[in-house]
């Protein structure tokens, strides 16, 4: 790349002549260092502390997981158990889906 002195004001400038700074770029690197900061912290909501974890993902990848207060095992979504107000994974609280409560009922009647 050759630079530009001062006296070059009737000369136009191209763009090949110039550093590019693409938005993309940026967002990867400050993606990067928001991901570490948000794994180093430990936030706290309705009185539970909440950490996070990663794991690899695809090529080169990496996913942010919640940490379980209960069983501190890797959780994409904690809940609230609407009795108890407990927070914690799917499994912790016992919790099912109503598709997968009523699965046999429905096969049963079919048959």
């Amino acid at each position: 790349m050759k630079l530009i002195s001062p006296n070059d004001f009737g000369k136009k400038i191209l763009v090949e002549q110039c550093q590019k700074i693409r938005f993309s770029d940026f967002l990867r690197k400050a993606n990067k260092q928001i991901k570490e900061m948000v794994l180093q912290s430990l936030i706290e909501a309705d009185g539970y502390n909440i950490s996070f974890g990663k794991s690899k993902a695809g090529s080169s990848g990496t996913r942010l997981w919640f940490s379980c207060p209960i069983c501190h095992k890797r959780s994409g979504v904690l809940y609230m158990h609407p009795v108890s107000q407990i927070l914690g994974c799917r499994r912790c609280l016992k919790l099912d889906y109503r598709k997968h409560r009523y699965k046999g009922m429905i096969e049963e009647k079919a048959g």
